[in-house]
Parts: C-alpha cells; structure tokens; sequence
C-alpha cells in the first residue's frame, strides 16, 4: 500500500517538475506522462496487485446508464457556467500560458484537444481511478483511497494551471477537480471498473476544448 502511494506522489511531482521546470513541448510531456502514468503502474497493477488491465475497461449495461446522462450534464453545465460567467473572469492568460510553456497554439490546438479528449483523458483515470483507487481500495480502508485519489488527482493539476487564472477562479478550479475526482471514485468502485469515469472525463474534456477553440479564435 505504502509502494503504491508513494509511486503515485513521486510520478504526480515527476510530472510537476517536468511542468513548471523543464517545460518541454507537449509532445514530449506526453510521452513522459505515459512512461509515469501507464506503463509502470501497469506493472504494478499486473504483477504485484494482480488486477486484470481488460477487466478495468469492462462494465455491465446497467453501470452505464448514470455515467452516460453524468456525461451529457457535465458538458452542459461547463459550457453554459462559460457562457454565464465568462465574462467576469479574464482567460486571457490561457492562450498565452498554452502558447509559451507547451508549444500550443492555434495551428496545433485542434489535434491536441482530440488527444486531450480520449488518450491524456485515459491515461490520467488509469492512474488516478485504476491505480490510485481501485488497486489501492484493495489494500487499505476505503475512505483512504477515496481521499487520496480525489486528492492526488486535484493537486496534480496545480503545475498545469500555475498562472493561468486569478487565485479565486483558480481555488474553485481546484475545489470542483477534487470533487470530481471523489463522484468518479464512486461510479468506478460501484462498476469496479474505469470505464464510467473516463466516459464523463472525455464529456468534461470535450466541453473544455470548445472553450479554448473559442478562446483561440478556431471557432
């Protein structure tokens, strides 16, 4: 349990210096997050945990039928919050943080939004649902991992948001990722699976890069 917990904190700082101090393109932050937050817990998860990889992606109709009208709300309820308040706040910031630290702008944005969407979507409810609350439910009581995977996947995006919003936004910003993060514990532990987070993940991603399409003027 220690191991598992400790791996998740190195691989989340590991991701936290390569964010806010090495700065590489997003290309090759990409390929350290899959290294961190896919191949090696797989290795864990397979030969220590024994937990099936197939059996994580797999759920019956009936586990579904939530995650699915979860989806289609959480899309809503962002872009209609953009759209409300919007304005009161300057995202200004986002474009140009996007532009400088990660190499992404308007050229490039619309194949890192579908990579964002379906493949950073899954890599991140791998680790932080599969590994640090599934496997990790397995070996301690269950409101340590639910805390520690809501808190761990919260705290995570800290490096990414760094600068890019005012300290209110941004608190809120965090408040809702925790909070999101414990709902998708709850949809996981019940299908024992990570398929129903990751469906309401890739709604939220989705909805997300709409806003920063319109950000950058794509749409």
């Amino acid at each position: 349990m220690k191991r598992l917990m400790l791996f998740v904190v190195i691989a989340c700082l590991a991701m936290a210096v390569i964010e806010l101090y090495i700065a590489p393109n997003y290309l090759v932050k990409s390929i350290c997050k899959l290294l961190l937050f896919l191949f090696i817990p797989y290795l864990y998860i397979r030969f220590v945990v024994h937990l099936s990889f197939k059996d994580l992606f797999s759920s019956k109709k009936k586990y579904l039928k939530l995650p699915i009208i979860l989806a289609s709300s959480v899309s809503i309820i962002i872009l209609s919050l953009y759209w409300i308040i919007g304005s009161f706040f300057d995202f200004s910031n986002v474009t140009v943080m996007l532009e400088d630290n990660m190499a992404v702008d308007k050229n490039n944005f619309l194949f890192v939004a579908i990579y964002i969407a379906l493949v950073n979507s899954l890599l991140e409810e791998f680790f932080f649902r599969g590994f640090a609350f599934l496997a990790l439910l397995k070996m301690t009581k269950r409101w340590v991992a639910y805390l520690f995977s809501a808190g761990t996947f919260a705290l995570y995006h800290i490096a990414m948001m760094t600068d890019w919003f005012s300290i209110y936004l941004f608190v809120l910003i965090l408040f809702s990722l925790f909070v999101a993060g414990y709902l998708f514990n709850k949809l996981d532990e019940k299908a024992d699976s990570i398929l129903p987070s990751w469906l309401v993940h890739i709604s939220a991603n989705v909805s997300i890069n709409l806003i920063g399409m319109m950000l950058f003027g794509i749409i």
